[in-house]
């Protein structure tokens, strides 16, 4: 892309190559085997996700970012719900340290877990309001985390009136795995929207 500069390249052995770029149109992104995984585009998706979940009036106190990343989600949380105690889970230490250099991560009072995001909820023993699942590693979404056992975990972790955000990529070979996805989350959820931002499938889920 014309005016895009590379800021930095690294090698993780969850994610692949990691690329950071910033451009005009997208400013400062991060990359994973050339998907974007926080900030550009993955901001305008977020963005407009959390803001449906903002309209409905619905106060966050306590939020749970599995998939923490560059720290996207949770810049848009303390955007829109500037007292709500953030958690964040990742499993890669790279991503998390460039999301700290290159996107401002460590301004966004972030309680970070360095984990496996399975294990983690399994030994977090409280609950959240918010939920937020966007466990990719590139452009992979990992079995563990689509089977029943691991929905009915995070559904375990809502609090009364909680709201879980799952994220699917939807373009390509992954639109059957995507809405396979939704219907499976249909059958533990009591109502589950979807939202369709961009290539994403936003799976919005109500206890």
């Amino acid at each position: 892309m014309i005016g895009t500069k590379i800021l930095s390249v690294r090698k993780s052995k969850h994610n692949g190559k990691i690329v950071v770029s910033k451009s005009l149109g997208f400013g400062t992104y991060i990359q994973a085997e050339g998907l974007t995984q926080s900030g550009g585009i993955v901001e305008t998706i977020w963005k407009s996700t959390l803001r449906k979940i903002h309209n409905s009036k619905f106060v966050i106190h306590n939020s749970l970012i599995l998939g923490l990343g560059g720290g996207t989600a949770a810049k848009l949380i303390r955007k829109n719900w500037p007292d709500a105690k953030i958690t964040g889970v990742d499993i890669d230490p790279v991503m998390v340290e460039l999301g700290k250099k290159y996107l401002g991560l460590d301004g966004f009072s972030v309680e970070i877990k360095i984990g496996d995001a399975l294990k983690e909820l399994e030994t977090i023993g409280k609950k959240f309001d918010l939920v937020v699942i966007d466990l990719y590693n590139g452009d992979k979404y990992p079995e563990k985390f689509e089977t029943e056992n691991y929905i009915h975990l995070v559904k375990l972790h809502l609090s009364k009136g909680g709201v879980a955000v799952f994220n699917r990529l939807y373009f390509g070979d992954k639109r059957p795995q995507a809405v396979k996805f939704g219907k499976r989350l249909e059958k533990i959820f009591s109502k589950v929207d979807w939202f369709y931002p961009e290539a994403n499938l936003m799976f919005v889920c109500s206890k």
